[in-house]
């Protein structure tokens, strides 16, 4: 053995030994090559995912540009196809309506009407179930001869009619009867009247189609092909004909009930866009549908809670004005200046909502802002304590509110007012503190009057169904489609607010109305009214 150096290593003499020695670290180098040449592939690959990304992030950004020039560009004023069967089947709807309208004073003009849709009608599919009614004159004996009188023939006609989840073809047969001693004595029951003269539907049909369109948010079209899957070919136009003729019918109770509202001591009012086509520019404009509702439920009050919409095509202070008329009660909204104006004309009283002062609010205390979590903290204790009161008697309301609620609502706005002297003007906590400040009388006079609820939510939930019409249906046929849609959706809401069965309301309130129903029995024709009232 050679004598190891102090920079070399002992080294054996024998020859195989060295062989040995020099084979194990070859292998030793080679694996080191192996290794490094893996982490240059491994770096060459984390290199090649690392530009794969860097592509697909490129790509997914130009995708993410161009969803946003579809959103906010001018391909965004393009009429989808859905949308644009939409706009159709309103402006027929508008057309139906505006003819129903001209049939009620024109003999000629009902005519014309009953033979178009006797004409486009069709047959009702075979395989539905036939409930047969059959209506036999009250006389059985000759007005003549006092004989008896013997079937010679009847007319029928059949009406498509529906219960829930199942069609079925309504036959009414009207027997004739003739005496065999009279010649030309024929005695027959009266035809029932109908809502869509000449067509196929019962009012029970067209009261689905309603409840479909306006409580489940489902366009015509897409009703058209639900009802072609059971085979029922019956086109958008014909829905959108029978819609029109409907919400002309029902306008009056939709009338009266507004004046109903205008008659209560307190009411919520609130406002929200409404997007409706502009016929003239093939695009869609802003309108607005504007909710007066009542619910005095809170503070035990008698009078059924009711909703009423106004479409308007604007959102000035002259709608407000058409909403509460001569209105001089208490109207609980948001600041909206709209409100504040007709209140300064007319001496109404306004209570402002605390909901808008906690939304202010809300969204800072997501960034850990310490003031608008306070804010939020003493805006809870506020409502703590009417979740404890609801339901109990105004003067109950009152005192305790007087005790526990004043003291909290005095020293929120003093700590407010401090507050708002150590922050940048222009801040978002500045402004929402602003806001709570600026409607400060509105806001305290919850404390006053023991019907004042703490925030118009009440309304807020009523207006809610507008949303989900606009994701589905986007906008009505112009400015008559609003009105169509208020006029439907203030009895169809005011139902749900009463438990009340939409379809089931809807369905004898247009046999009652087409039956002729007196006008000085209107107020029976409330949805509230619906389980006391007699057919």
């Amino acid at each position: 053995m050679r004598a190891a150096g102090p920079d070399t290593p002992s080294l054996p003499d024998d020859p195989w030994a060295l062989r040995a020695l020099l084979a194990a670290a070859l292998a030793k180098v080679d694996a080191l090559h192996a290794e490094r040449d893996a982490l240059v592939v491994e770096r060459d690959g984390v290199a090649a995912e690392r530009d794969a990304l860097a592509e697909r992030n490129a790509r997914l950004e130009h995708l993410l540009e161009k969803l946003r020039r579809m959103q906010f560009g001018r391909k965004s004023e393009r009429l989808p196809e859905e949308q644009l069967l939409f706009a159709f089947e309103e402006v027929e709807a508008s057309i139906a309506q505006t003819a129903a309208e001209a049939a009620k004073t024109s003999p000629e003009q009902r005519e014309e009407q009953r033979k178009r849709r006797r004409a486009g009608r069709g047959r009702l599919p075979a395989h539905l179930p036939r409930v047969e009614q059959v209506l036999r004159p009250e006389a059985t004996a000759c007005p003549c001869c006092a004989g008896p009188l013997v079937e010679i023939g009847a007319d029928t006609s059949e009406r498509l009619d529906v219960i829930p989840a199942q069609f079925r073809v309504l036959v009414t047969k009207r027997p004739k009867l003739a005496c065999r001693a009279c010649p030309g004595t024929v005695l027959q029951a009266p035809a029932p009247a109908r809502l869509i003269e000449g067509g196929v539907p019962t009012e029970a049909t067209v009261a689905h189609v309603l409840v479909s369109r306006y409580a489940d948010h489902l366009p015509l079209y897409r009703q058209s092909q639900i009802l072609a899957r059971q085979g029922i070919e019956i086109g958008r136009e014909m829905l959108a004909d029978w819609v029109g003729t409907a919400a002309h019918e029902v306008m009056p109770v939709v009338r009266r009930m507004h004046e109903i509202l205008l008659a209560s001591p307190k009411l919520f009012a609130d406002e929200t866009p409404m997007p409706v086509l502009d016929p003239g520019r093939g695009q869609t404009k802003k309108g607005y549908a504007w909710a007066l509702a009542r619910d005095d439920r809170p503070w035990g009050g008698a009078d059924p809670p009711a909703v009423v919409f106004l479409y308007a095509p604007g959102r000035g202070a002259e709608h407000a004005k058409a909403l509460l008329r001569d209105y001089g009660g208490i109207v609980q909204c948001d600041g909206y200046g709209a409100y504040k104006a007709v209140a300064a004309e007319r001496g109404l009283t306004l209570a402002f909502c605390w909901a808008h002062v906690r939304r202010e609010f809300f969204g800072l205390a997501k960034g850990k802002g310490p003031i608008a979590e306070e804010a939020l903290r003493r805006i809870a204790a506020l409502y703590a304590i009417e979740a404890e009161l609801r339901g109990k008697p105004p003067d109950i309301r009152q005192a305790a509110r007087e005790a526990r609620s004043r003291p909290l609502v005095e020293d929120l706005f003093a700590w407010l007012v401090v507050q708002l002297t150590h922050l940048p003007r222009g801040s978002p906590t500045a402004e929402a503190i602003r806001y709570a400040l600026n409607h400060r009388d509105g806001l305290v006079r919850f404390l006053d009057d023991g019907r004042i609820e703490l925030d118009s939510n009440t309304v807020e939930r009523a207006i809610r169904p507008v949303v989900l019409s606009r994701k589905n249906a986007l906008f009505a046929s112009g400015d008559d489609g609003g009105a169509r849609w208020a006029t439907v959706a203030s009895l169809v809401e005011t139902c749900k607010l009463n438990n009340v069965d939409p379809q089931r309301y809807l369905s004898e309130l247009l046999t009652r109305l087409v039956n002729g129903w007196p006008q000085s029995r209107i107020d029976d024709l409330m949805p509230w009214r619906w389980d006391t009232t007699a057919s």
